[in-house]
């Protein structure tokens, strides 16, 4: 009976560590998805671009930061018939200061761009969320079309990394002019379960980001990025993100890390941009 009673008291005190585990991920869930930087090393000024600070304002209140950063001389030049701007919706870490090597390759394609901070990052008030980014990137979209005036069809919709979860549920809900997502991820519990397989069938996840679901929704072309390097977002993730989307379609190899492959695939990056903006593929 003792023997029994102890090991009772073992399995009790497992329990109790699993379950205070568990409850501890599920608190730092939001810590360990969003990794805001507040402070801004930089503006597109010091890039030598001419650009203009926006502020916005989210249906739920919340007051976002970002820039509009018009295409540059003598690249505006370059504008063809195709879509002229660019919604940037980036990854979880950092802030729109950290993007100047994305924003100058989107400028040298003759994009005028508007990349905004997230709720909590950066400049921007509020908290993150999954429903709050989702928000965020409403009243992107809303400044471009109402403020600015720009028809959807003229707007590629971006992101990278979470931002592509962001950006296609946005572009499920809109149509805008193409999407293009990036080493990204077909929804969080495949992410969970690969990098965090025991805790991911312990712990309920508290954001789920369903880009696989939503890029099946987009009515637009769509362009599919992803390095069979990356050791962030395994590569089958963006496979996974290409059979989903609808036609018409493409998807591109990168080469090298999750955070450095459109740096390491240059000029093969830059020209597979161009060359999927250019392209006017066969009405349904």
């Amino acid at each position: 009976m003792r023997m029994l009673a102890s090991l009772l008291s073992i399995a009790a005190q497992i329990a109790a560590g699993a379950l205070l585990l568990a409850l501890l991920v599920w608190l730092l869930q939001p810590k360990l998805l969003f990794r805001p930087f507040p402070v801004l090393i930089g503006n597109p000024a010091h890039w030598g671009m001419d650009y203009e600070d926006v502020w916005l304002t989210t249906a739920d209140g919340e007051r976002l930061h970002g820039w509009f950063v018009p295409a540059q001389p003598p690249f505006a030049q370059r504008r063809r018939a195709r879509p002229q701007t660019l919604l940037f919706l980036h990854g979880n870490a950092g802030n729109v200061s950290h993007r100047e090597a994305s924003v100058a390759i989107f400028a040298e394609l003759g994009l005028d761009v508007l990349i905004i901070d997230y709720r909590g990052y950066g400049q921007s008030g509020g908290r993150p969320s999954e429903a709050g980014l989702y928000q965020d990137a409403d009243a992107a979209w809303h400044w471009l079309t109402h403020d600015r005036g720009i028809a959807p069809a003229d707007i590629v919709v971006f992101g990278r990394s979470l931002g592509g979860a962001v950006a296609a549920a946005l572009a499920a809900r809109v149509r805008p002019g193409a999407l293009i997502v990036e080493s990204s991820f077909a929804d969080l519990r495949a992410m969970a379960k690969r990098h965090y397989p025991v805790l991911a069938r312990l712990v309920p996840l508290r954001y789920h980001f369903p880009t696989a679901t939503r890029m099946g929704q987009v009515q637009a072309p769509v362009l599919v990025l992803h390095s069979p390097d990356d050791g962030v977002v395994p590569y089958d993730q963006g496979r996974a993100l290409f059979a989903a989307a609808n036609a018409p379609k493409r998807f591109v190899d990168l080469t090298g890390g999750h955070n450095e492959g459109f740096l390491d695939s240059q000029p093969h990056y830059q020209r597979a941009l161009a060359d999927f903006l250019d392209w006017r593929p066969p009405p349904p």
